[in-house]
């Protein structure tokens, strides 16, 4: 198995309705380092997982619209829950996986069998999406 891995970040607002989030039901700010991890089984024809230039941009085109965002009035979102970490990091994977079915990623993508999407919200806390891309 191959691996290729890229990084970027988001800083966003937003509140956690529910007793079990504690002090977080009420605004706040968080900045999340976003991890993206390709994975392919054999290398393609360039030798490559995925293009790195291309998996960059496409992952700071996913993340642009989040950015410096108030979550609870992203249309997107609305009546979909509490926008956890691990509920950003699963939309986050889905909006990747449509950008690899769409090609974004390069002609060869199509080979990539799973793909991982890690939210780091702190130095001791991160959450993350891992699913076989079929």
């Amino acid at each position: 198995m191959f691996a290729v891995e890229v990084r970027d970040h988001i800083m966003i607002a937003h509140s956690l309705p529910g007793e079990v989030f504690g002090p977080a039901q009420g605004l706040h700010g968080a900045t999340f380092v976003v991890d993206v991890a390709f994975f392919r089984e054999e290398l393609d024809p360039d030798n490559i997982v995925v293009d790195i230039g291309r998996a960059t941009d496409t992952l700071k085109a996913i993340l642009k619209p989040l950015n410096y965002a108030n979550l609870d009035a992203h249309a997107p979102f609305k009546g979909k829950g509490a926008t956890t970490t691990e509920f950003l990091s699963r939309h986050i994977f889905e909006e990747m996986a449509k950008a690899i079915k769409a090609g974004d990623l390069g002609p060869h993508a199509s080979g990539l069998t799973k793909l991982r999407v890690t939210l780091n919200e702190s130095h001791v806390a991160r959450a993350w999406c891992e699913a076989d891309l079929a």
